[in-house]
C-alpha cells in the first residue's frame, strides 16, 4: 500500500519543522497530503530559543528568509556560549570560558598541540578570531553580508512561539500543508497494531497512513498507543527541572551575541538575549535543591523577586524513547526524547531527526521496516552522544562546593564512548578521526572549547622549535585580526536596529 496521507500530530517547532523537512522532501510526489493537527488545549513548551550553526542551512532550504526571521521573531545573533563559574576561581581567574562556533583552526591548521607544548600560554578560546567580536557585543556580519553569511560563524536567540508561526507559514505557503485544529481523543490500531485512525474531540475521525508524534512530554501515539519504552538517562544528566522567566528589556541596551550560561551549586542559568527582552531560566536538580530554594536562588541572582512576575516551572525527564521509529508512526521533538538545554540541542535534534526521517522516507507499508531500522540506529546512536557531550560539562568542573557538584564528578556514570574518549584525550588532543560516524552531531571543535576552556589535562609533546615560533606568530596574528574585525563591526542591537528600518523603508 503507498503512503498517501501523512498526520502530523501537534504544532511547535517540532511539529512545523517536519511539516517544513516532509513538505520539501516530498512536495513532488503526486497526490500525497500533509496535514498537521494542532490542538488549542495544549500549551506549547518552548524551553529552548537558542540554536546552532545547522539551523542556517536548514532555513535555507526552506526558502525562508534571513531578513524575516530576524525581523517577525525577535531574533539575535548567536556566536556561540559563554560559560561561568564551571570553574573554581583558583582553576579559572577571568571566571569564564566560551564555547564559540568559529572554529580553533588559526588559518585552517589545527594548532592545538602547539598551544599544549606552548603551557596554554593564552586562554584556548582565543586561539578563535571570533574572540573581540563577541566580547564587545559585535554583529557577526556586516550590513552587506549576505544573508545565512558573515565575517563569522553564527546561528540565532528567538521567541519560540514566533519562530514556530513562520515555520508553519512557510510550510502551509510553500509546501501545501494542511493545517487543521483539533484535539485527538482515541487512537485506534489496526490487528497488526499499525496506527489506523484518529478520533478527535470533535466527534470526527480521520484515517491517515503515516504518522508523526510531536505531541509534546505526552507522546500520545509513540508512547502512550504504541508503548516505545523510554530509557530514562538522569544517571548522567542530573537536572530535572527548569524555572523560565522573561523580563523585558530596554531598545538602548545592548544586546550580548552569545548565550550566558553561568553555573550554581545545584546546576546553571542560562540568558537568552532577544530585541524586546530577555529569557532567562534556572536549571536545578531536585535531588540537590528545592522549587522553593531555587525560586530564592534564582531571584538573588537576578536581584528581583520571580515569583511575583513571569515565572513558571518546567520539569525535565532526560532522556530518549528506546526506538525513533516504530511500525508507522515516527516521534520527534519532545514525543522523542529530552536533554536539558544547556547546548541547545532540543531543536538540533528535532532538525536532524525531521531531516533524518524525510530523506529516508518510504515509499510503501511494505519499505518501511528497511528503513526503519537503519533510522533507529542512527537516532539512538545521535542521543546517546549528545548525552555525553552534555554531560562532559559537569564532569570536568573542579567544583566540590556542593553534594550536586561530587554527584556530578567524582560520582559521575560515563557511558563506555565518552570514558574512551577521555582516556585517549589524556595523551592526543581531540581530532577528526576520534568521530568515526558521521552522526556524531558534536565534533572536535565543540570538545577542543570544552575540555581546554576546563583546564583539561592532554600530555603535551615536543614539537619543532620552527613550528613553536610559527605558532606563536600566528596566535598573535589571529587575535590581532579579531580586534580588527570587531571594530569593522557595528554593535549587534545597531545592526538589528538597522536591518529593521532598512526593512521598514522597503515597504
Amino acid at each position: 500500500m503507498e503512503i498517501k496521507r501523512i498526520a502530523i500530530v501537534g504544532g511547535g517547532t517540532a511539529g512545523w519543522m517536519a511539516a517544513n523537512h516532509l513538505g520539501l522532501a516530498l512536495c513532488q510526489t503526486p497526490g500525497l497530503e500533509i496535514t498537521l493537527i494542532e490542538s488549542k488545549d495544549v500549551p506549547v513548551i518552548g524551553v529552548g530559543e537558542g540554536t546552532v550553526p545547522r539551523i542556517k542551512d536548514t532555513l535555507q532550504k526552506f526558502g525562508i528568509s534571513e531578513a524575516e526571521l530576524l525581523r517577525k521573531c525577535d531574533a539575535t545573533f548567536k556566536q556561540g556560549i559563554k560559560f561561568a563559574n564551571w570553574m573554581s576561581p583558583e582553576a579559572q581567574p577571568r571566571g569564564f570560558y566560551y564555547h564559540p562556533f568559529s572554529p580553533p583552526y588559526p588559518f585552517g591548521y589545527d594548532f592545538t598541540p602547539h598551544w599544549l607544548n606552548s603551557a596554554r600560554s593564552l586562554d584556548f578560546d582565543r586561539l578563535s578570531d571570533f574572540y573581540c567580536v563577541s566580547e564587545q557585543k559585535r554583529a557577526p556580519k556586516q550590513i552587506s553580508s549576505p544573508p545565512y553569511q558573515g565575517l563569522v560563524d553564527y546561528a540565532y536567540h528567538f521567541n519560540a512561539a514566533k519562530f514556530s508561526e513562520l515555520l508553519a507559514e512557510n510550510a502551509k505557503k510553500r509546501f501545501s500543508v494542511k493545517h487543521i485544529f483539533e484535539t485527538v481523543e482515541a487512537v485506534h490500531k489496526n490487528s497488526e497494531g499499525f496506527i489506523a485512525s484518529l478520533s478527535y474531540a470533535s466527534g470526527r475521525g480521520e484515517f491517515f497512513d503515516f504518522y508523526i508524534d510531536c505531541s509534546g512530554f505526552s507522546s500520545l501515539l509513540f508512547g502512550e498507543s504504541l508503548g516505545v519504552p523510554f530509557l530514562d538517562k538522569s544517571e548522567q544528566i542530573k537536572s530535572d527541572a527548569a524555572l523560565v522567566y522573561r523580563r523585558p528589556s530596554n531598545e538602548e541596551e545592548e544586546i550580548s551575541p552569545f548565550t550566558f550560561a553561568k553555573a550554581h551549586r545545584a546546576g546553571w542559568m542560562w540568558d537568552i538575549p532577544l530585541t524586546n527582552r530577555s529569557g532567562l531560566g534556572f536549571v536545578y536538580a531536585s535531588d540537590f535543591m528545592s522549587e522553593n530554594e531555587a525560586v530564592e536562588a534564582f531571584s538573588l541572582q537576578l536581584g528581583e523577586n520571580v515569583d511575583a512576575g513571569d515565572l513558571r516551572k518546567v520539569p525535565m525527564r532526560i532522556g530518549y524513547r528506546k526506538k525513533f521509529w516504530e511500525k508507522n508512526c515516527v516521534a520527534l521533538g519532545l514525543a522523542q526524547g529530552f536533554v536539558e538545554p544547556l547546548e541547545a540541542t532540543s531543536i538540533l535534534v528535532t532538525d536532524f531527526s525531521a531531516d533524518l526521517i524525510a530523506k529516508n522516507f518510504p515509499v510503501d507499508i511494505h519499505s518501511m521496516q528497511v528503513a526503519a531500522n537503519h533510522c533507529n540506529r542512527v537516532v539512538e546512536y545521535t542521543w546517546e552522544r549528545v548525552i555525553d557531550f552534555v554531560q562532559l560539562h559537569y564532569y570536568l568542573s573542579d567544583r566540590r562546593d556542593s553534594d550536586f557538584w561530587v554527584e556530578n564528578t567524582e560520582k559521575a556514570s560515563l557511558s563506555d564512548v565518552l570514558s574512551e574518549r577521555l582516556m585517549l584525550w589524556r595523551s592526543t588532543p581531540p581530532k577528526r578521526t576520534d568521530f568515526f560516524s558521521r552522526f556524531d552531531i558534536f565534533g572536535p571543535e565543540n570538545y577542543l572549547f570544552v575540555l581546554y576552556g576546563m583546564n583539561f589535562d592532554t600530555r603535551s609533546r615536543p614539537v619543532a622549535s620552527q613550528d613553536e615560533k610559527k605558532f606563536s606568530e600566528i596566535a598573535v596574528k589571529v587575535q590581532s585580526r579579531s580586534r580588527e574585525m570587531s571594530d569593522s563591526l557595528l554593535s549587534h542591537r545597531k545592526w538589528l536596529t538597522e536591518l529593521k528600518k532598512a526593512m521598514n523603508n522597503a515597504g
